[in-house]
Formats: C-alpha cells, structure tokens, sequence
C-alpha cells in the first residue's frame, strides 16, 4: 500500500495512511480484541486476505503506527503492539464507532461498547490509553 502524499492537508495525509477499508480495522483489531499476531487478525469477521494484511502491517510498522517483534513464546509467531502514535488513534475510532452507532444497523452488543465509550468522554478514552500503554509500548 502507498503512502504517496498528494497535500501537506493533515486529513489528507490521516487518509493516505488509514483511508483503506482495511486498516483502521487491524487498529481496532490490536485495541478493542487485544489481537497481537497474524494469524488473529486473519480471523476477523471482515475477511481479510493474507496478503493484504501482511502489506497494511508493513505499512503501519513503517508508517511509526506499530512495531513487530520475535514471539519468545513461539520461534515462527510474530508479535504486533501499538506505538504511541498508534494509541492516539483511539478516539478517532471511538468517534467512528459512536457515529455507526447511530446513523448504521450495528450490532446490538457493538453498538452499546461504542456508545459507553464516547459517553464516558475524555475521561474514558485516557484510562483507555494508560491500558493500552501498559499492553503494548514495551
């Protein structure tokens, strides 16, 4: 995936890097469902195909959004975690989640996760950011 930057507008170079259909999903993957390696993020509801997935997660690794490291569990497993700049994608997707909460049929039970969040304001979101740090920047 190409990062090419047609303008020095900060929502147009947000969108160049997360504008996909795919990638502010392996975000929501790594914050919301604590998903950390390939093969987790393969089983998203949204089916995602390998090879997709591998180009996105090099984008974000060289784009600063998230870092990949050995699995010391396991010699062929990878492990994927957030960067600071990662986290700080956190209310956009809150915000996301909040607006197809309302104005698209989510999901019941998807919808109200949503909904918490954005009811709980700044407040909520930075607890959520403390968990996130603590989870990923190692």
């Amino acid at each position: 995936m190409s990062t090419r930057e047609r303008s020095g507008c900060p929502i147009n170079l947000s969108l160049e890097l997360l504008g996909d259909r795919w990638t502010l999903l392996i975000i929501r993957d790594l914050i919301f469902a604590g998903k950390k390696h390939f093969r987790e993020f393969l089983q998203s509801d949204e089916g995602i195909s390998s090879r997709t997935l591998a180009e996105r997660l090099q984008t974000l690794q060289d784009e600063g959004i998230l870092t990949r490291s050995d699995d010391p569990t396991h010699g062929l497993k990878a492990i994927y975690r957030l960067t600071e700049a990662g986290i700080d994608l956190l209310p956009v997707l809150a915000t996301l989640g909040a607006w197809g909460s309302k104005h698209r049929k989510a999901d019941d039970h998807l919808a109200r996760i949503a909904d918490e969040l954005a009811a709980g304001g700044e407040p909520a979101l930075e607890r959520m950011k403390a968990a996130l740090r603590v989870e990923h920047i190692v």
